[in-house]
């Protein structure tokens, strides 16, 4: 099965339609898929459902999906460095599903994994567990998350092979391991792709049973948020 793509656009080819679910990893700019992003805006999919630690920034990452409108609801962790996603919301034009940051990596995992549901002692008394079936455990209460599967996962690696075979670098690895087991579908975008049997058996994050499509992308890797301190003066 031929899984390398010649680019974004045809990696997404027939597998995009409106009101789909969409995983995308990364964490703030880290580790996104920059090259799947810009595809699916292209594609013109609207009503998207989507599920990332955040939304980006304003005019990068899945931040141009909030600009043409193409996203219905988020479901996320953080989102404090997108204001037009904080215009959206505060409106009304958007919904948004909150979840603890540990809960939704746990939800997509568990999803990954087959777990339709779990208990987590996270959410506790506040906001986030009303409406969700409660449980004691040895004295203690805990809520029930439920497990997250998407019909399209989008992931961003270091280098793959041509099964599929994806190690992720460092900080870049975050939501993304988990997020590539919880798709219907996963494409992944790499930096490098290199020969089958190259790659350590030991050091690979994500087997490539559990990716259907990969392309080699080119990366911006923008940085979020850019703080140096004032250089000395003599």
């Amino acid at each position: 099965m031929k899984k390398i793509y010649p680019d974004a656009r045809a990696a997404l080819d027939g597998l995009t339609f409106d009101g789909m679910t969409v995983m995308s990893g990364g964490f703030g700019l880290c580790g996104i898929a920059e090259n799947l992003i810009v595809a699916l805006r292209d594609s013109g999919v609207k009503d998207l459902t989507v599920i990332s630690n955040n939304a980006g920034v304003d005019d990068f990452g899945l931040g141009l999906l909030l600009q043409t409108r193409q996203i219905k609801k988020m479901i996320s962790s953080y989102v404090g460095e997108n204001k037009e996603f904080e215009r959206q919301y505060l409106s009304g034009e958007l919904e948004l599903e909150f979840n603890p940051q540990g809960t939704l990596a746990e939800r997509c995992r568990a999803g990954g994994a087959g777990i339709p549901g779990f208990y987590t002692k996270t959410g506790v008394g506040t906001l986030i567990a009303e409406g969700k079936e409660h449980k004691e455990f040895d004295g203690e209460t805990y809520i029930m998350e439920t497990g997250l599967v998407a019909d399209l996962s989008i992931v961003k690696a270091w280098k793959g092979d041509e099964q599929g075979n994806l190690v992720f670098r460092k900080t870049a690895r975050n939501f993304n391991p988990m997020m590539a087991t919880a798709g219907k579908v996963t494409v992944a975008e790499v930096e490098e792709i290199v020969p089958l049997g190259s790659l350590d058996p030991d050091c690979i994050h994500t087997p490539g049973v559990y990716v259907q499509r990969l392309i080699k992308g080119e990366h911006e890797k923008r940085v979020e948020q850019r703080t140096v301190r004032q250089r000395e003066t003599a």
